[in-house]
């Protein structure tokens, strides 16, 4: 009986640095978990990371706004500001890199 191996290297792309980004910035929120409106941004978090929402990228920078409001209206710490900033910079190099 024959195994199929798992590769045994990967190239890494803008879209990885992307995921990346997300999960950091999730780990953000939840650290600094308090700010009103926290849990949607959570939320909205999931639904941007989602293999739909990735394999269609155009779907992600309406979700960025709804997540950079309700981190206004909320007043989420500097440090989920920054962690949504850096999201914002490489979803926009990822979609000139991947234009749909």
């Amino acid at each position: 009986m024959r195994f199929d191996t798992e590769p045994t290297g990967y190239e890494k792309t803008i879209l990885s640095d992307l995921q990346g980004a997300w999960y950091i910035f999730r780990q953000t929120v939840v650290d600094s978990a308090g700010f009103q409106g926290w849990k949607k941004v959570l939320f909205h978090t999931d639904e941007a990371m989602s293999w739909e929402t990735v394999r269609n990228l155009k779907l992600m920078p309406p979700l960025v706004l709804i997540i950079r409001n309700l981190c206004s209206q909320g007043n989420a710490p500097e440090e989920v500001l920054l962690a949504l900033n850096a999201i914002h910079e490489l979803l926009e190099e990822t979609l000139q890199e991947y234009p749909s």
